[in-house]
């Protein structure tokens, strides 16, 4: 597998390039871009990714997006292998892929062709076997379903800098009243704007936040009791409903990619 720092080799004239790393637990790449869009994909551990627009967590078997030119910070948790495949911000357009961070479902092929691109010469041949599985792995991304696994940031300085704080200790028992509070606003106008700029209810996203958080410990091996204990939920069964209804399985299956 090629573990290659990708500014050494962003301006090679081929679409779609792949490396491959491995990272200790805890591992932080401080806040960086590529020219080329990337898809970071997690075969193992679970990768949290942070931009200015949001958070986005990204559990084994699923992958992020990041377009070409977003500055983004990524947070292992636990022991953490990606395949990540680089496209070149022409070829992202052609084939449709997205102008935004977007976690996406990776499906038996996708991932075979993930670690399959890894392996290949950097400047593949374009007429053989090298060049049609590069051009198959791009389709492929193109044609994968979007996940619900991003916490938006809103613009307004205030409300932004509280949901940071609470998305790094996320609680079910943070309520309105106590956000628009602390923002110097009333809970009228702190609903209207949260809303307006997130595109989501407080409520809503203050879920999201602890599921999201939720994945992230529970990747690391931190018990359902104790995490459902924590983020404020009644029991684990209270927080495995709750985990169910928004991301369609158990947390337990989630995290093996069922």
């Amino acid at each position: 597998m090629r573990q290659t720092r990708i500014d050494s080799y962003e301006d090679i004239p081929r679409d779609v390039l792949a490396t491959g790393n491995e990272y200790p637990p805890h591992f932080v790449l401080p806040a960086h871009s590529h020219k080329r869009g990337q898809l970071l994909y997690a075969s193992a551990g679970v990768v949290t990714a942070i931009t200015d627009e949001g958070s986005w967590v990204v559990p084994p078997r699923r992958a992020l997006w990041i377009p070409p030119g977003i500055a983004h910070e990524v947070r292992m948790s636990g022991k953490v292998s990606t395949r990540s495949a680089y496209v070149r911000a022409d070829a992202a357009r052609a084939a449709g892929l997205p102008a935004r961070c977007r976690v996406i479902a990776v499906s038996a092929l996708l991932h075979a062709l993930l670690l399959e691109a890894v392996d290949l010469p950097t400047e593949y041949a374009l007429d053989g076997r090298d060049g049609r599985v590069m051009a198959l792995l791009l389709d492929e991304i193109a044609a994968m379903p979007a996940l619900a696994l991003n916490t938006p940031l809103p613009r307004d300085p205030r409300l932004a800098r509280l949901c940071r704080a609470l998305m790094e200790a996320p609680a079910l028992e943070i309520d309105i009243d106590m956000m628009a509070h602390k923002a110097g606003m009333s809970r009228r106008s702190f609903t209207r704007l949260f809303r307006q700029q997130t595109g989501m209810s407080f409520a809503l996203w203050r879920q999201q936040a602890c599921l999201l958080a939720a994945l992230t410990r529970l990747g690391l091996g931190d018990s359902i009791t104790q995490v459902a204990a924590d983020l404020g939920y009644s029991g684990a069964s209270a927080f495995t409903a709750a985990f169910r209804r928004a991301l369609g399985a158990s947390p337990s299956r989630y995290l093996h990619g069922a």
